[in-house]
């Protein structure tokens, strides 16, 4: 901190409130001081001269929280003022998860294999190159900052003919060409989306070839693992060797535990990662809900768990309700209801409370949101996941104190994502700010109503400028596409 006045006016002076910097550190009491898009001050605020000065009352002051696991490779583009991150804080997302990115692959047909629905479309993705999707993101000024991985599932999309069976060496060699321009251009790294059709038959030995050209450029690998319930202790297995193979970071996404038969196996999956992290660089993030979406499976409605459609394109007026309930107005089994709502997707109630507190718990753990923007009635954690995880798993339930929450939507992030200047209040740091109270931070969508802004997030800015303030979108669109810097891991 400094207490030095700075020579030249603040744009902007926070007064009244108290820092939570994301370190962990206990919050303290300062001003926080903004010229242009950086922080220019922190201290008692004696001496600065400023344009413009809210007193905050007692509020606050994070730095803007960084959601590392999203959907919003398309949302950035067509609704870039992005209320359903703004509003919950949200300053940077990262895109191109679970194996599906809209680049590089431009679709030629309206078959597209699983998980890239989830993404749009098949006209979507019209991007044939990773640079021509930057050029898009910098063209659309979204609201937030955006980070951007290459979706495995894509690659396989766009030199396959046929993605139900693992990819010859010329497929491998044409995906690495691809990737390895992406990378060149921007991309922060691969995911992939292992559990899914368009991957599922994918070999091991297919993703380390891949996750080798990752490692040349210091980039990470992402993964929605092949298995998340009776399989959950092999798939961290099988990420730990592909990122010991390549020597890659690695990053378990949305680490959960599925099916009641499984529930308590975070205890096993938790001493393994923490046992790898002494050998190799393992991170990982999660949702806090219970209940998982993603896309429609006939599968799993049969009855066996609660399954809630999110939308269908054949039958949209079905949207938010109960596969069960469907199947009971159609006079067929749960299954049945599910192939007639094809293409579509869905809410599945699969998780236990105590998993997901213990995951959160784990000090390594970062927050994602996994939202789908594009769901006609979408699971919560699209609007909810950040102040959920203030309000109820911090104020309420006591799991991690509102300091260390704020850690992992911040300093952890950025560093994990090696971000540079990001994801801590210091002085010189990129001003991407958020300001809540403490005592009132609340979600406020709900598997009924998902679509609601949160309680107790009173102002987010991005690059030092207005995202929201109080419960309306600013008036500025600042973020950018950002690249990774390994080098910035060492802020954290």
């Amino acid at each position: 901190m400094s207490d030095t006045p700075s020579s030249m006016p603040c744009d902007l002076l926070l007064t009244g409130g108290f820092i939570v910097d994301g370190t962990g550190s206990p919050a303290y009491a300062a001003c926080l001081g903004i010229r242009d898009d950086r922080i220019v001050h922190v201290g008692d605020g004696r001496g600065i001269e400023a344009r413009r000065v809210i007193d905050l009352d007692g509020l606050a002051i994070a730095p803007g929280f960084i959601d590392v696991h999203t959907h919003d490779d398309r949302a950035v583009l067509i609704d870039p003022a992005m209320p359903a991150k703004v509003s919950q804080g949200i300053t940077t997302v990262v895109v191109g998860n679970c194996g599906a990115s809209l680049a590089p692959f431009r679709a030629e047909d309206t078959d597209l294999v699983a998980p890239l629905g989830i993404l749009g479309e098949a006209g979507v993705f019209r991007f044939h190159r990773f640079r021509d999707y930057v050029a898009a993101v910098e063209e659309a000024r979204p609201a937030v900052n955006v980070v951007a991985l290459v979706g495995h599932t894509t690659l396989r999309a766009s030199v396959m003919d046929f993605c139900h069976r693992p990819a010859t060496e010329a497929e491998i060699e044409a995906m690495s060409a691809r990737l390895d321009e992406a990378l060149r251009d921007g991309a922060s790294g691969m995911s992939t989306g292992l559990f899914y059709a368009g991957a599922r038959q994918a070999p091991t030995e297919e993703v380390i070839a891949l996750a080798q050209v990752v490692a040349r450029h210091g980039g990470l690998y992402a993964t929605h693992m092949r298995d998340e319930a009776s399989g959950v202790v092999d798939s961290v297995e099988e990420t730990l060797t592909i990122g010991r193979a390549a020597n890659v970071p690695v990053v378990i996404s949305h680490h959960k535990i599925n099916g009641a038969e499984n529930w308590g196996l975070s205890k096993t999956t938790l001493a393994r990662i923490s046992q790898a992290m002494d050998e190799q660089e393992v991170m990982l993030d999660l949702y806090p809900y219970a209940a998982a979406s993603t896309v429609l499976l006939p599968e799993r409605c049969d009855g066996s768990m609660r399954v809630r459609l999110s939308w269908s394109e054949p039958h949209p007026d079905q949207a938010g309700r109960d596969i069960a309930d469907i199947a009971r107005d159609w006079g067929c089994s749960g299954e049945e209801a599910a192939r007639r709502l094809l293409p579509g997707g869905a809410i599945y109630f699969m998780m236990d409370e105590e998993d997901i507190k213990r995951i959160l718990a784990f000090p390594h753990t970062m927050i994602g949101s996994d939202g789908l923007p594009h769901d006609r009635h979408p699971h919560p954690r699209l609007w909810g996941s950040f102040p959920r995880v203030l309000g109820h798993y911090a104020r309420e339930e006591k799991v991690l104190t509102t300091e260390e929450a704020v850690r992992r939507m911040t300093g952890l992030a950025a560093a994990n994502f090696g971000l540079p200047e990001r994801g801590l209040i210091r002085e010189g740091y990129f001003a991407d700010i958020t300001v809540f109270d403490p005592a009132t931070v609340k979600d406020r969508a709900s598997y009924d109503e998902p679509q609601q802004p949160a309680a107790g997030i009173h102002l987010v800015m991005v690059n030092g400028q207005i995202a929201w303030q109080d419960t309306s979108v600013g008036p500025a669109r600042a973020g950018r596409f950002l690249r990774r810097s390994p080098a910035a891991q060492a802020q954290g």
